[in-house]
């Protein structure tokens, strides 16, 4: 399994340099190799994921490690689908990096199949995890877009409008699910503690957090709905947000204790 998850992480690396090097140099052909390697490595990650659960006889969202796995999952299975639904090949060269680096943060993380903690044996374990690794994945990708929005408009090229506004939607329509399903973390939890801990919120660093970046989030769809704000404006709020997001994920496990210290 090791070996397995090393040659993802080599692989993810390989498409992530490929594909710098294809925008450096605009050969198309080495855009299309870091694609076939991207694509390989997305199919093994999942694969690793898969039979991790299967020899963990759980979810495989336990603990650092194993969200960190998903998250990266997540968001290489978000920039596969849209490259081939919305022929988003304009994502890969700031997408390819995150899955990398979030992955590379998850090769820090001790590794070893562990039983489920007695606080973590619920049925809400699957709804609640797996929901916050999906809503996770959404923003960061919604930030890459966001960045690259920003890129293309500063060139102001003829014929990028069209491509801009794309992305604008793109952005605002992946930020809509991830505030969904951050939701959805934030209720599965609230009901999760109340029978753990006999308490709906506990102003836990993990939960405050959560709600803060629901908060941040749930401000850039008002803006969009009610403010008629879009554009360069919001490529901005996505982008900025994103560090949010990964304090969220990495940094309060890090710098703060709590009761989802084990996360």
């Amino acid at each position: 399994m090791n070996a397995l998850f090393f040659s993802i992480l080599i692989a993810y690396f390989a498409a992530t340099a490929l594909q710098f090097a294809a925008v450096a140099f605009k050969k198309e052909i080495l855009g299309r190799i870091a694609w076939y390697v991207f694509l390989a490595a997305v199919a093994a990650h999942a694969v690793y994921v898969v039979v991790r659960g299967i020899l963990a006889h759980r979810v495989p969202l336990s603990n650092q490690f194993e969200f960190s796995t998903a998250f990266s999952l997540g968001v290489s299975l978000l920039l596969v689908v849209l490259r081939l639904r919305l022929k988003a090949d304009w994502l890969s060269t700031i997408a390819m990096p995150m899955t990398f680096l979030i992955l590379s943060y998850a090769a820090l993380q001790p590794r070893e199949i562990t039983e489920l903690m007695p606080a973590l044996r619920s049925s809400w374990f699957a709804f609640h995890i797996g929901s916050a690794a999906i809503s996770y994945s959404a923003f960061v990708v919604a930030g890459c877009i966001g960045l690259r929005y920003i890129l293309v408009s500063k060139k102001n090229r003829a014929g990028d409008e069209l491509r801009l506004k794309q992305m604008d939607w793109l952005s605002y329509r992946l930020i809509a699910l991830g505030i969904l399903m951050l939701t959805v973390t934030i209720l599965t939890g609230a009901i999760w503690a109340e029978e753990a801990w006999s308490s709906f919120w506990s102003w836990d660093p993990k939960e405050v957090w959560a709600l803060i970046t629901w908060i941040i989030y749930v401000v850039y769809l008002h803006l969009r709905l009610r403010g008629k704000r879009q554009g360069r404006v919001m490529a901005w709020y996505a982008v900025i947000a994103v560090p949010v997001v990964l304090f969220t994920f990495a940094g309060v496990n890090t710098l703060m204790s709590g009761m989802h210290s084990y996360g």
